[in-house]
């Protein structure tokens, strides 16, 4: 390392970017530093994937009492608290944020508390006094919640989906604007302890980055238990009165309809926090608040780099820390990738059924002009899915008629962010569907859906 820099690799943010970015510097012996001006382990950590991940756990187990009443036990609710559920969420995160604490302190990364911004092509100033300098910057400051003209967040009664995280009393009814990740996520958690839930989207069906048979399975399953959906609309106007929420709606058709709730929740996307951080200093302009970059993940400066939500990539926790890898490998000289295959990432929404997926859906294999087949099973097909009472779901593979090489995978049921990644792992080393089709899987398990499936795709399922 050039002596005259504090540090070889200097990373602004912890986030699943930003730690694994620096703990992964350090064990290639780059002398490596972070800076977070907040809590350890960014959004994903401490208001995301697991605080949410937690919620969902609990509400999953209140909606098992069901289960329980099946058996002829009674379960009384009367001393039930929901500010209980949210403490236990709140405990999940902050063991993690401490367990990152302890993985950088392991990895020799210094810790800089504050807000850092750039203020040249090798420095970070924290809180406008003390300047690091560094002979690489990483930018991990990863997003927020995006805010729509009209429907801006007030906490009280317009919550973004961090609001949603850090409520300790449920409310009555709740309108959910959009059917992305997040906003099915919720929908399952406040429904599941009892709140009169409804979700509008613009689009023409719930999650629409995910393949639409598979989504299908998921609208389906709300609509059995009492979630109001409703899609191809449009929020129009937002007024609060009378302690309540009238959201105006429009659909393709032009009809309006008035919703009213206790609260709503918007969940339309996220805004990278690339805004502030003193990339005018170095000349770096923003896309759409993006920052741009090439090979690597690097700038238009060989010096600085940028990961995860801060760049036009899959806003996903595990995409920002494969881009942290890369990034560091790289600076160390290694021969990384210069990308992620977007084809290979596989993404999860963790409602009840889960989805998991990664590759071509049927609709971009149809707009790519692909000559595809597809295969779905469904859930009811494994034997361990009746016993354990799992039966909502299907497994779709989609496979080039051609080649026979598989193009995507899409799963929805129990346990699919799991099971995606067997599909995912024969896809990445360029197996083909006879070579997971052939291959014994123990029985009784979930796992036999996704073998059944590739059966299928070569013309002998045997359970359907």
């Amino acid at each position: 390392m050039n002596s005259q820099f504090n540090y070889k690799v200097l990373v602004i943010g912890t986030g699943p970017g930003g730690y694994v970015a620096a703990i992964r510097a350090s064990q290639l012996g780059l002398k490596t530093a972070v800076v977070e001006k907040d809590k350890l382990g960014g959004v994903c950590l401490n208001i995301g994937c697991i605080p949410s991940k937690s919620l969902i756990y609990q509400a999953e187990v209140f909606r098992s009492i069901k289960q329980l009443e099946h058996m002829g036990a009674k379960v009384d609710l009367t001393g039930f608290n929901y500010e209980n559920v949210f403490n236990k969420s709140r405990k999940s995160a902050d063991t993690l944020s401490k367990g990152i604490e302890y993985l950088l302190k392991k990895n020799n990364v210094d810790v800089i508390s504050g807000e850092g911004v750039i203020t040249g092509e090798h420095e970070v100033t924290i809180n406008r006094e003390k300047q690091i300098s560094a002979e690489n910057i990483v930018i991990a400051t990863g997003s927020r919640p995006k805010q729509i003209p009209g429907f801006e967040f007030d906490g009280e009664y317009v919550l973004s989906s961090t609001d949603a995280l850090f409520i300790k009393k449920l409310p009555k009814s709740m309108i959910i604007l959009g059917a992305g990740a997040i906003g099915m996520e919720f929908a399952h958690i406040f429904n599941a302890f009892g709140v009169d839930v409804h979700i509008v989207e613009l689009m023409d069906y719930i999650l629409p980055m995910e393949d639409r048979e598979t989504a299908d399975v998921l609208h389906k399953s709300f609509l059995k238990r009492g979630i109001k959906i409703s899609v191809s609309t449009k929020a129009v106007s937002l007024n609060k009165q009378n302690g309540l929420v009238e959201l105006v709606t429009e659909d393709k058709d032009g009809n309006k309809d008035s919703l009213q709730a206790d609260k709503i929740l918007v969940c339309v996307g996220r805004t990278p926090n690339t805004d502030n951080i003193g990339l005018e200093n170095i000349n770096i302009e923003v896309e759409k608040g993006f920052i741009p970059v090439g090979d690597y993940y690097r700038t238009k400066l060989n010096s600085v780099y940028a990961i995860g939500d801060a760049i036009n990539t899959p806003l996903l926790a595990h995409v920002a820390s494969k881009e942290g890898e890369i990034v560091v490998e790289h600076i160390a000289g290694k021969n990384p990738a210069p990308a992620i295959d977007p084809r290979h990432i596989p993404s999860a929404v963790y409602s009840v059924p889960e989805i998991g997926s990664f590759g071509y859906t049927e609709e971009k294999a149809k707009e790519a002009g692909i000559d595809y087949k597809k295969a779905v099973i469904p859930y009811k097909a494994s034997g361990k899915s009746i016993a354990v009472e799992h039966t909502e779901g299907i497994v779709k593979i989609i496979i080039d008629s051609k080649t026979n090489e598989i193009l995507g995978a899409h799963i929805a049921g129990a346990g699919a962010a799991d099971l995606i990644h067997e599909i995912l792992l024969a896809k990445t080393s360029e197996l083909l569907p006879q070579d997971i089709a052939t291959m014994i899987h123990a029985h009784p398990t979930l796992s036999e859906l996704v073998m059944e499936s590739m059966r299928a795709a070569c013309g002998w399922a045997v359970h359907i």
